[in-house]
């Protein structure tokens, strides 16, 4: 050993240390699976670490039943069971890879596959042209983890504590930029009020405008009017850079979560928590993770092609089933973990899990589809029904409201399960 003298470094970095390792370097040795979980322990963990798993047999009960072209119902339904275990094991797969990849990289992922699923029957259903199931899905997941989810939580976390605190700094902050997402779905709505012809005439254009016509016809069905090539062309302008810059604030958004201000979302939460030992490796969690992948899109496909017969066969309205029952198969492993948070009165858990998803979806979910139908030339705007806009922005409204004082119960609990039936009925009969 050197002696110690005047020039001897007090610190790693000083003079005549070693030099930390390239980036590249590190990423290497996280991808290394020397001193973690075999791949046989991983996959082990991966299938059977969960009775939910057992729903996994209505995979290829869902690929059957498409093929052979059995009875709508039986396909939709088959799809819609499959696609709940796939969504769990995409958020296990995850959470796997995060607990090696540091708080910066897993902040990323989460990011990315934290809403895989909405991601998956989004471009599905994008690329057969059913621009309305898009839509009322993005609006009910969002409007999911906003009443419903969160409302389960605060009335189970009600019920066994009779008050629970969370700090409301960051659910202010969380909930201020869902409500600026919420107002940029409103200007469109505004502008295609100011701009839209009342009757069904739609040879109103001087110039063909690619999906004009598409769009006034299901404006048509829907009892509202039509847009000229102008105000069309304009619409998907503001959808078009509104997507832009609501991937920028979401970007700004992670920076300020991970990087900036982390101290406000984690330093609660994270100071209660046991560090975890991770149960797969990290080469086996992002096989693990593409293959899910991989399949809950042919699943995906399958249930998005079965919906428009299925509505129809047996009357059930499209914005239900879009904006209840397509929700229910991404959010319910969401819906567990945030009530079993709740439960063990961590709230700060609880608003990330429910508030934190609704902005992915609001300010990543949403411009990224935007932008995934204007490259692959299906003009989805951020145009959303009077209606609809309507039932966003009271919700938003509510969840603010209860959330400032930083403390919750089971009474606010139910307010937000109560807002969320309202909407299902008036969705029902609509």
């Amino acid at each position: 050993m050197s002696a110690v003298t005047d020039r001897t470094p007090l610190l790693e970095n000083g003079n005549g240390a070693h030099h930390p390792k390239p980036f590249f370097a590190r990423v290497a040795d996280s991808l290394s699976v020397e001193g973690q979980p075999s791949w046989l322990h991983s996959y082990k963990f991966f299938v059977f670490g969960s009775y939910f798993n057992i729903l996994l047999l209505f995979v290829p009960l869902s690929v059957v039943a498409h093929q052979l072209n059995w009875d709508a119902a039986l396909r939709f339904s088959f799809s819609f069971i499959a696609i709940m275990p796939l969504a769990a094991l995409l958020g296990t797969a995850t959470e796997q890879l995060s607990l090696k990849l540091g708080q910066t990289l897993s902040g990323l992922l989460n990011a990315t596959f934290g809403n895989a699923v909405e991601i998956i029957v989004g471009i599905a259903a994008l690329l057969q042209g059913e621009l309305r199931i898009v839509q009322t899905s993005l609006l009910g997941s969002i409007l999911s983890n906003l009443l419903l989810v969160l409302g389960c939580s605060f009335f189970a976390g009600g019920l066994k504590f009779h008050e629970s605190n969370f700090q409301v700094t960051a659910a202010q902050a969380s909930s201020s930029l869902m409500t600026l997402t919420c107002i940029t779905l409103v200007i469109p709505a505004a502008y295609h009020s100011a701009k839209s012809h009342g009757g069904v005439d739609t040879n109103v254009t001087d110039i063909a405008v690619p999906g004009i016509d598409a769009f006034n016809k299901a404006q048509m069905e829907l009892g509202l009017g039509s847009l000229d090539s102008d105000a069309y062309y304009g619409l998907k302008i503001i959808s078009r850079g509104t997507a832009i810059l609501l991937l920028f604030v979401y970007i700004a958004y992670l920076i300020f979560q991970l990087r900036t201000h982390s101290d406000l979302y984690v330093a609660d939460a994270i100071a209660e928590e046991e560090e975890e030992e991770p149960q797969m490796n990290t080469l086996a969690a992002g096989s693990a993770l593409l293959l899910v992948t991989l399949i809950t899109s042919f699943c995906a496909d399958y249930l998005v092609a079965s919906i428009e017969e299925t509505a129809e066969r047996y009357h059930i309205p499209k914005p239900f089933i879009g904006l209840i029952l397509l929700p229910i198969v991404a959010n319910a492993a969401e819906h567990v973990t945030s009530v079993w948070m709740a439960l063990k009165n961590k709230m700060e858990l609880t608003i990330g899990i429910c508030v934190g998803s609704s902005i992915q979806i609001a300010a990543f979910v949403v411009p990224l589809l935007v932008i995934v139908g204007w490259i692959t030339h299906h003009d989805l705007t951020l145009f959303f029904a009077d209606f609809e806009t309507i039932v966003l922005f009271v919700s938003v409204l509510l969840v603010n409201f209860l959330i400032q004082d930083g403390k919750s119960n089971y009474m606010e609990g139910l307010m937000l399960i109560t807002l969320y039936l309202v909407i299902a009925l008036a969705f029902w009969v609509s």
